[in-house]
């Protein structure tokens, strides 16, 4: 730039004013104006897509009332796979095709621009590869234009969440950063509540909540749009009516390459974004551009009246063009006349009654909602109820069913024992039998005997024993007084129950087998009266050496209930007893 003249830095000056200067450097500028002899309009139709489209026509425009222009239904943009609107299938096959051409060309063109030397760029028309921009989702992009506006008009978004400058929140948002009306509405200047969400979103507002979108689209290209955002988008009166009014504001820059949904490649062979998108369902062709959007009854195909289906989403009027003076169709006056004296007076009644059946329709939705969540809580606790009955009675048939089978169990029990008990006490009464007849010695007829006097629990018994009589045969006899009297000693067994043969040494030995003892076995013992000794059984013990003697008192102390099912007895007092004498 140092080597050239006055008249040329002014030409290069020029060309960077029109042109982005991010997409072009200045050495590139400086080659192309070279090889045209430094014509500005010759290297704006080398660089750009077209000729330039003179800046008198924009202001050329035109201003489409509600009254005055028929309904058009609004398209919602394409969603096949989220991504915009394709080119035909040739522009993408040349633009696949020239993509190393263009390659090539840039290295060569930025070559021979350090150099200094001049070199033709060539354009392949509107359908000629350039490159994109970064791929980056368009929301962070909204947001990024409202940030640039704001430092741009030295205003701020009066419901801007803290998110629009950091970027960090993914969802659209409408929270206030900033109070409205501003403390000081003399010197705080605001724009519109700007959503940050896609158009899309912008359309699924309306018609979910009966709002009115306000739709700007604006292109830095066109020499309007400056003035258009700092006095008309600052207006504060304008802010104030679509604040009051609940107005849903969407805008951005047509310019901005904001690609749907999907990979890389595609995003590059697709020039749609949601600014464009917006621009050709609004008929858009000047800026900037300003339209209303809204919910409207639908008009009958056959007559002017009103059809009886659903409200349709409509373009309600349109502004494009200067903004200066205050006649201009984008100037603030014009768009709040219209607003107050058209719009609003003819839109508002419909919308308020359609919010009013949208609020009537969630209070039923509610209401519905309500009556089934108590319908289902009361059949809830009523199944848990029934569950809780029968689960209840369950329980209770599981229970007798224990009870009775434990009380089964305890009768097959008792049944047991006393199965085993009489045939214990059978057992016993056999033995008994068996040493009647085998072990108790007859009484003697001399004198050379030791009689006894034995307290039975059944009574008093005397007898006289052989001197050489055993302890042994002291018991069986006391014994064998356990009978009842109906078993004849006649039918008494020859035989023990157990083993064979017979005799004193048989049952002693059999006494001595027994696991719990001989005590235990034979169920009682016998003692002296006065003064109290047990006389303990011992086999092969003669009476004499037991200790007894002609004429002395014993009694039988029952020790379990062997012994005929009777309680154990004490021995009495001697008083009961009356001594034996010769």
């Amino acid at each position: 730039m140092d080597t050239l003249a006055e008249d040329q830095r002014d030409a290069v000056r020029q060309l960077q004013a029109v042109l982005d200067s991010q997409h072009y450097d200045t050495d590139v500028l400086v080659s192309v104006l070279q090889s045209v002899d430094w014509s500005v309009h010759s290297a704006m139709e080398l660089l750009l897509d077209g000729p330039h489209v003179d800046s008198s026509a924009s202001s050329r425009s035109t201003m489409s009332s509600l009254d005055l222009e028929p309904q058009l239904p609004v398209d919602r943009p394409e969603r096949a796979g989220g991504r915009g609107p394709p080119r035909t299938l040739a522009d993408a096959i040349f633009a696949v095709l020239s993509l190393p051409f263009h390659v090539v060309t840039g290295i060569l063109r930025f070559i021979l621009g350090v150099f200094r030397i001049p070199f033709l760029s060539l354009n392949f028309g509107a359908s000629s590869y350039r490159p994109p921009r970064q791929p980056h989702d368009s929301r962070g992009a909204i947001r990024r234009w409202i940030t640039t506006l704001e430092e741009e008009t030295g205003a701020y978004n009066i419901k801007s969440s803290p998110s629009v400058a950091t970027g960090r929140d993914s969802h659209p948002s409408t929270s206030r950063r900033h109070a409205y009306p501003p403390a000081n509405p003399e010197t705080t200047r605001v724009l519109p509540d700007f959503f940050d969400g896609t158009y899309d979103e912008v359309l699924d507002i309306c018609q979910k909540e009966g709002r009115i979108a306000c739709v700007i689209l604006v292109s830095e290209e066109h020499d309007d749009v400056p003035a258009f955002k700092r006095v008309t988008l600052t207006d504060p009166n304008l802010v104030r009516i679509m604040n009051d009014n609940n107005f849903v504001v969407w805008g951005g820059d047509v310019r901005d390459k904001i690609p749907w949904d999907g990979n890389y490649f595609f995003a590059v062979l697709r020039s749609g974004s949601h600014y464009e998108v917006a621009a050709q369902k609004l008929q858009v062709t000047t800026y900037p551009f300003v339209a209303f959007l809204a919910l409207q009854p639908r008009r009958s195909t056959s007559t002017s009246s009103f059809s009886s289906s659903g409200p349709v989403l409509t373009v309600l009027s349109r502004h494009y063009g200067p903004s200066v003076p205050d006649s201009g169709p984008t100037s603030a006056r014009s768009l709040i006349n219209h607003l107050e004296g058209q719009l609003l007076p003819r839109v508002d009644p419909f919308l308020t009654r359609y919010r009013n059946q949208l609020q009537e329709r969630e209070r039923d939705r509610l209401l519905r909602e309500q009556q089934d969540k108590a319908y289902r809580d009361s059949q809830r606790r009523d199944r848990e109820r029934i569950e809780a009955k029968i689960r209840a009675e369950r329980e209770e048939v599981e229970r007798i069913r224990k009870e009775e089978e434990a009380q089964r169990e305890e009768e097959k029990r008792l049944q047991a024992e006393q199965e085993r008990q009489e045939s214990i006490k059978l057992r016993r009464s056999q033995w008994r039998r068996w040493m009647r007849r085998s072990i108790v010695p007859p009484e003697p007829r001399d004198g050379n005997s030791i009689r006894l006097a034995i307290r039975l629990p059944s009574g008093r018994v005397v007898r006289s024993f052989p001197s050489a009589t055993t302890v042994t045969a002291l018991y069986a006899f006391a014994d064998s007084q356990m009978i009842p009297s109906s078993m004849n000693s006649q039918d008494d067994p020859e035989h023990p129950p157990e083993g064979s043969g017979g005799g004193v040494e048989i049952l002693e030995r059999y006494i001595h087998s027994q696991v719990q003892g001989p005590e235990s076995w034979w169920g009682f013992k016998l003692a002296l009266s006065y003064p109290r000794r047990e006389i303990k059984w011992k086999a092969n013990t003669s009476l004499a050496e037991a200790g007894l003697k002609n004429g002395e008192q014993l009694v039988m102390e029952v020790t379990s209930n062997v012994v005929n099912g009777k309680k154990p007895l004490g021995h009495d007092s001697d008083d009961q007893y009356e001594s034996e004498s010769d």
